[in-house]
């Protein structure tokens, strides 16, 4: 049984929320355990991993959070730079499913954020124990 923390950026509660459904349903499904924190924001979140894998209480990690283009750069900025965050951490070996969407509008963050629908909660979640089971087998 492993013990998975997400990690959330909760800056779209609403859109989180079906993340989070998706991501819980899929760990409990395999058997699992999970925590939940949350950041501000989706640049937290690598910050936030990379503190808790330190602590070794957690096998495995989904990161979620919600990032809808705007009228400037920063859409740009956090994209890139929260993937690129956890990228690095993923390649230090820490097993992370990326569940933070980047969507040009709302209506495209409801389709992927919704269990019933894409459920990318559910996917990044399932990513998350697949790279650990991966670990286990290359350990």
């Amino acid at each position: 049984m492993a013990r998975v923390l997400i990690v959330e950026a909760r800056f779209y509660a609403h859109l989180n929320d079906m993340l989070l459904a998706g991501a819980r349903a899929a760990i409990e499904e395999g058997g699992h355990t999970h925590e939940t924190i949350t950041v501000p924001g989706a640049l937290e979140v690598p910050g936030a991993v990379a503190m808790a894998a330190e602590t070794g209480r957690y096998d495995a990690f989904v990161a979620l959070g919600v990032v809808i283009r705007g009228e400037t750069y920063h859409f740009e900025v956090v994209s890139n730079e929260s993937a690129r965050g956890l990228m690095a951490l993923t390649m230090d070996g820490i097993p992370i499913g990326n569940g933070i969407l980047t969507t040009e509008d709302e209506a495209q963050a409801i389709v992927r954020a919704d269990p019933a629908q894409a459920d990318k909660g559910g996917g990044a979640a399932k990513a998350a124990l697949a790279m650990l089971a991966l670990k286990g087998r290359l350990g």
